[in-house]
């Protein structure tokens, strides 16, 4: 099985990567394709980065109403191949058909918002701040700017960035996960025919290689990143050390804070979606659920029926509700963490252990499974583990609640589940998370927002998404001009 190709300045080319790694169907355990890996890909990148410059010099000066145009042709061709995209997330990610239809529906929601960046660039103008004195604002691209996505929404995290960037005049250049490499490289045989210039976005497989020469490359101007936290950390200090403007999104581990006063048939179906959605592989899946005031064991039992109802099997199948996780390291490191909790003094509630899929035996699959009663001091109650579990906590009141959740080092997420507005009020005030959920299981913004993030779960200070989108992939330029009438020609 040949090499995937890498796509430089408008032509699909091979990689000077002699090494490759499998693209592994996460069901089925096929080989899907190869992924090139290693040394050469430095090279490569360094190739991308010198027409992704190329072409930025022209782009710039490109007006902002002809630079959106591509992108509305983008938003058709995605709405048309919406199902056959959709079906490569599935296949390469594992995460059901429906889900993948959804993901995709958040990146076309991206780029119509990036269309409105005619407006969204506009700035400020002050005239006389002193006599004959104007003073302006005015937005101009960076340059070169890169993309090093995850694997866990191939489809869906490079549009945060790449329609933005490009709208705002910058070139871009992506690097998809090499678990996922396939989903970017049929919307970039698609981007073909959206009348870009040749070298304008540029897509460069491989691993660490590439992310470090891509943090060190002195045209690269602007780096964004979504994975975990250990890894955005480096990505932040290496690319803020080579005077790159960073921002890198990070792990979480979710709170969501159930109420007495909760209608719990409703809440416990919705948070069983959150938490066990793309096999709980999302950094806003819900992860700790926190009972409030449940003495009889109501929440309890209506959260464990919901999710010993959800099917779990091939993505491809419409009535299937959660896929496998990405591979067998993430399968045996979940259970490796299940045991870690136990050993803590959980009690396993609901064992997704040595779960079979008929038909697909060697699949990388683990059930819902529920691990009550973690200590709130123990290791496992703040670690991110990526995986479909619910970790089910009860606490005496909304105090103690908030006072747990801003405890944790991170601060993607928290939700509150309640009938009353008191609650809802001070939850949204007090709880320390960028994303904030009354009475919704995930907290995801629309693209019009930025996807915030606090603490261990962001770092930067310009998120993803709309305004935020637009202010990272600018420079602002401060003009103060004055223009005396003896100065001026008389034509």
């Amino acid at each position: 099985m040949e090499k995937l190709k890498n796509y430089i300045n408008g032509r699909w080319v091979e990689s000077a990567a002699h090494q490759a790694s499998s693209v592994v169907n996460p069901a089925t355990q096929e080989v899907l394709g190869q992924v090139p890996l290693g040394i050469g890909t430095a090279k490569d990148l360094d190739e991308a980065v010198k027409h992704a410059h190329d072409a930025y010099l022209e782009w710039r000066n490109v007006p902002v109403m002809q630079r959106v145009q591509p992108l509305y042709k983008l938003k058709a061709l995605l709405e048309q191949n919406q199902e056959e995209i959709s079906r490569i997330i599935t296949l390469e990610c594992g995460k059901t058909i429906v889900e993948s239809r959804a993901e995709l529906q958040r990146a076309i929601e991206n780029v119509e918002t990036a269309c409105a960046t005619p407006t969204l660039i506009q700035s400020e103008f002050s005239e006389n701040i002193a006599r004959g004195v104007d003073e302006f604002m005015i937005r101009q691209p960076l340059g070169v700017c890169v993309c090093i996505a995850p694997f866990n929404f191939p489809g869906m995290i490079p549009f945060w960035f790449l329609p933005y960037a490009i709208a705002c005049g910058n070139s871009f250049i992506l690097k998809p996960s090499e678990k996922v490499p396939l989903t970017m490289m049929k919307v970039f045989e698609l981007m073909e025919n959206i009348g870009l210039p040749d070298g304008l976005v540029n897509l460069v497989h491989g691993g660490k290689e590439t992310v470090d020469a891509m943090l060190e490359h002195p045209k690269v101007k602007a780096v964004s990143f979504v994975g975990s936290t250990n890894i955005a950390r480096y990505i932040y200090s290496k690319g803020a050390a080579n005077g790159k403007r960073v921002q890198a999104q990070g792990g979480a581990k979710n709170p969501v804070v159930i109420m007495p006063d909760a209608d719990l048939d409703v809440t416990a179906n919705i948070i069983a979606d959150s938490v066990y959605g793309c096999a709980g592989q999302r950094c806003l899946a819900a992860s700790n659920i926190i009972t409030v005031g449940d003495d009889n064991g109501k929440i309890k039992e209506s959260l464990y029926e919901a999710a010993k109802k959800k099917v779990t099997g091939f993505g491809l199948d419409e009535a299937v509700e959660m896929g496998p996780v990405i591979s067998s390291q993430s399968k045996s490191r979940v259970e490796m963490l299940l045991e870690q909790g136990i050993g803590e003094g959980a009690n396993l509630l609901l064992d997704g252990r040595g779960y079979q899929v008929s038909g697909y035996q060697k699949g990388n699959f683990i059930a819902p499974t529920i691990l009550e009663g973690l200590p709130l001091g123990g290791e496992l109650v703040k670690t991110e583990i990526f995986g479909p579990v619910m970790s089910l906590l009860s606490m005496k009141d909304i105090e103690q609640a908030i006072s747990f959740i801003n405890s944790n080092n991170y601060g993607n997420m928290a939700c509150l589940f309640t009938s009353s507005g008191a609650s809802a009020r001070k939850f949204r005030n007090e709880a320390d998370a960028g994303n904030i959920g009354i009475n919704i299981g995930v907290a995801a913004p629309m693209a019009q927002f930025p996807f915030s993030g606090w603490n261990d779960s962001f770092f930067g200070d310009l998120h993803g998404q709309g305004r935020h989108g637009i202010e990272f992939f600018t420079q602002t330029k401060v003009v103060i001009e004055r223009w005396p009438r003896e100065w001026t020609r008389k034509f």
